[in-house]
């Protein structure tokens, strides 16, 4: 009976757990009047780069270099573990790690293929093997997928005030 009364405890605590986390992720969110949700500082769609330039812009930039820029593309992946960050196609082929300010706020896990306008700073930087392996397991990705990474990359990165996602 002891290890019953143990395991209904800790199952009511398991739920409630649950629906705090649940609720909270769902007070991020602030529908915008232009058919997106909004997530962390409010952004509108106003000024936004195309995917095309922002690649362009990439290619410009050195490694010490930010700019600031709000720009559209479309979300590769997004962190399974928690939303934590999310990749965006570039027209060029590449990818931009985006990860959102102070982690002050998390996007959906389920908005793969999903268009999204992101503001903040786009930057340039040489991500270690460590780092890259860290996303790597944090996307799912396979142990022998993984041990692949063997050297550091130039990356395309990105940190975000404010995210829009297509409704």
């Amino acid at each position: 009976m002891n290890r019953f009364n143990i395991l209904l405890i800790f199952f009511f605590v398991f739920l409630g757990a649950r629906a705090q986390d649940s609720q909270s992720l769902k007070a991020d969110e602030k529908m915008s009047s232009e058919g997106y949700i909004s997530y962390g500082a409010e952004i509108d769609s106003d000024s936004t780069v195309a995917t095309a330039e922002m690649g362009e812009n990439y290619q410009v930039l050195k490694v010490t270099d930010t700019a600031q820029v709000k720009f559209a593309a479309t979300v590769a992946e997004v962190c399974q573990a928690k939303g934590c960050w999310m990749k965006l196609k570039l027209d060029n082929g590449q990818q931009t790690m985006v990860r959102f300010k102070d982690y002050g706020f998390f996007m959906p896990l389920d908005i793969a293929g999903k268009e999204v306008i992101v503001n903040g700073k786009a930057f340039v930087e040489e991500m270690s093997v460590e780092d890259q392996r860290h996303y790597a397991k944090d996307a799912g990705k396979t142990a022998e997928e993984i041990a692949k990474i063997t050297s550091p990359k130039k990356t395309y990165g990105f940190v975000a005030d404010g995210v829009l996602v297509k409704n």
